[in-house]
């Protein structure tokens, strides 16, 4: 308010700024939690239930990718495919560049800082089932309308909201519900450093740290295995990807001129992509 008025006595419209003294007596705006399904169980169901209601393949397994990889909406959005490593091998990676990454600029630049995903073969799944769609461009969830778009930053929320789930649960709460369920399933099952690791998995840097200094590669075998068990609980009552692929995005007709691209060989390898 107070720059408005600013701009507005620059222009000649104003004589004085009468917001300039109402910041002391406001309260602070106070963000809440976004909405997340914490249970396992029931975070099943709701995957199950919007992964059945009509969208486009890509935001069914944009949904099932960002379940998995519980990194935030936009760092699905942008995921290129050169940004992927090892798809082929024992160890795949999904290195997701400092720059696309949240916080400021120091932290966009910094050297080595990129967050580094272990994939469990569950998310190479996905990933091997959108390549016949995606694959001979540049970002692996594109917009329906331009290829060289990312996809829109509501297809997947509103998938969730079709499907029943309007503020219960939002693509960011994959991100709580993966710290939520991995802490306590650490708590029974876990080794030392479990839960730092947890939170290096969601690229959150401890207090005690210093941001430019934190070893971000740290762990890392450490953090396949946990993303594997995640995965694997998860995926447990959770269709093939390629099932998403085959069904529909609106209600068709019985003589529907749709195609559906095939599935990969068994033996597909990703070009340019295996380490």
């Amino acid at each position: 308010m107070s720059a408005a008025f600013v701009y507005a006595i620059a222009q000649g419209l104003a004589q004085h700024d009468p917001s300039e003294r109402l910041g002391v007596v406001l309260k602070p705006l106070r963000k809440g939690r976004q909405p997340a399904i914490t249970d396992l169980a029931e975070l099943q169901r709701m995957l199950n239930a919007a992964e059945e209601d009509h969208a486009r393949p890509i935001t069914r397994l944009a949904l099932r990718f960002i379940a998995l990889t519980a990194v935030r909406p936009n760092e699905i959005r942008g995921a290129r495919w050169i940004e992927f490593e090892d798809l082929d091998g024992k160890n795949p990676l999904w290195r997701i560049p400092a720059a696309r990454m949240k916080g400021g600029q120091d932290r966009k630049e910094e050297i080595g800082g990129d967050h580094l995903v272990p994939l469990a073969h569950q998310s190479v799944a996905v990933l091997r089932a959108i390549w016949p769609l995606t694959g001979a461009g540049t970002l692996v969830f594109p917009s329906s309308r331009h290829a060289h778009h990312p996809m829109s930053e509501n297809a997947i929320g509103y998938l969730l909201n079709r499907a029943g789930y309007h503020g219960r649960h939002v693509p960011h709460g994959f991100r709580a519900a993966f710290s939520t369920i991995m802490n306590e399933w650490a708590e029974q099952h876990g080794k030392e450093h479990d839960r730092k690791i947890i939170d290096l998995m969601l690229a959150h840097v401890p207090k005690e740290k210093i941001e430019s200094a934190y070893n971000r590669a740290a762990y890392l075998p450490r953090r396949r295995e946990l993303s594997q068990i995640w995965a694997d609980m998860l995926s447990a009552q959770l269709p093939s990807p390629i099932v998403l692929l085959e069904r529909p995005a609106r209600d068709i007709g019985a003589h529907s001129r749709r195609r559906i691209p095939g599935p990969v060989p068994a033996d597909f390898r990703f070009p340019f992509l295996s380490g």
